[in-house]
């Protein structure tokens, strides 16, 4: 038995797999920073076209992100690949932010909301129009807020680009497909091996986002506290 795992070990841990897979790492977590990054952008004017009365944009804005929010993220990875010309990767990156816009929106908008109507007040009291107080005084309170769940979705980002895997996109999850169906990879320790690799690969970097995400609330509740 110890033979059968130590053969696989040799056959699993060469220069090439891991270089090969260390490549689809790299895919995965530049779909999944390009996207949260692009996210962030629309996902901001998403949330403060929801925030503040503004007619028809505050209508389009919540029609958005309920529609979205409400749609696999399959569907929009599988539309930007076979439905736009653009390359595997950059249609992962584009399906990503359409569908991670939605939920950041959500995220930014209730950061927005956490602010106290007293720092309006206060914001006017000093002679700031409505979108200078909200440049200048709501949006960065609101940023501190969010901090710790940005960084929490872009860990679910990260395990969403799996999903791109459907599409030829070569993330971790599509490279660890192909290491799995190489001609040397025969027994069933040698794909056992394979995928508790990427596993591995998975967990250590969302533990390290994950952990980020902890700390990083823990001393905004202290800041809170004092």
């Amino acid at each position: 038995m110890f033979d059968a795992w130590g053969m696989s070990f040799r056959k699993v841990f060469t220069a090439a797999i891991l270089q090969f897979l260390g490549r689809g790492l790299v895919n995965t977590l530049y779909i999944a920073a390009a996207s949260i990054a692009l996210s962030f952008i629309f996902g901001t004017i998403l949330a403060l076209m929801r925030s503040r009365k503004l007619g028809v944009f505050t209508w389009l804005a919540t029609i958005y992100v309920e529609a979205i929010r409400n749609i696999p993220l399959t569907l929009f990875v599988i539309g930007m690949r076979f439905m736009t010309k653009l390359p595997p990767l950059e249609s992962g990156i584009a399906a990503m932010t359409v569908f991670t816009s939605a939920v950041v929106a959500e995220i930014v908008r209730g950061g927005l909301n956490s602010v106290s109507k007293g720092q309006w007040e206060a914001a006017y009291s000093q002679g700031f129009s409505t979108v200078g107080a909200m440049a200048k005084v709501i949006v960065p309170q609101a940023l501190r807020r969010i901090r710790s769940p940005l960084i929490a979705q872009f860990v679910t980002t990260i395990k969403d680009t799996s999903f791109c895997a459907a599409v030829g996109t070569y993330e971790l999850s599509f490279t660890s497909k192909i290491v799995a169906s190489h001609r040397t990879i025969v027994t069933a320790q040698d794909i056992l091996l394979v995928y508790l690799l990427v596993a591995l690969a998975y967990y250590l970097v969302n533990l390290t986002f994950s952990t980020i995400a902890r700390r990083t609330r823990d001393s905004d509740a202290k800041g809170v506290v004092r």
